[in-house]
């Protein structure tokens, strides 16, 4: 299993789908096992989370600093 691309997934469809961002923000555990379509040992699976977590706040930052860049870019043309 490639973490990583299933951490995607998971993120994504958190970003996609509003109730199942709810279901996340309740139960993470629950929510990424059903996305993962498996049921982990609770070190993995909560490892796994820490990942998506730092995954939402990493392309949150982003967003926000893309943001600030374009507003940059056209003060300082």
């Amino acid at each position: 299993m490639d973490i990583k691309a299933k951490i995607d997934e998971v993120v994504e469809k958190i970003k996609n789908d509003k109730d199942f961002a709810a279901e996340f923000a309740k139960d993470p555990v629950k929510a990424a096992e059903k996305v993962l379509g498996v049921d982990l040992p609770d070190d993995v699976i909560n490892s796994a989370i820490d990942g998506i977590k730092a995954k939402l706040k990493a392309d949150d930052v982003k967003e926000k600093l893309g943001g600030l860049g374009n507003m940059l870019g056209g003060i300082l043309k």
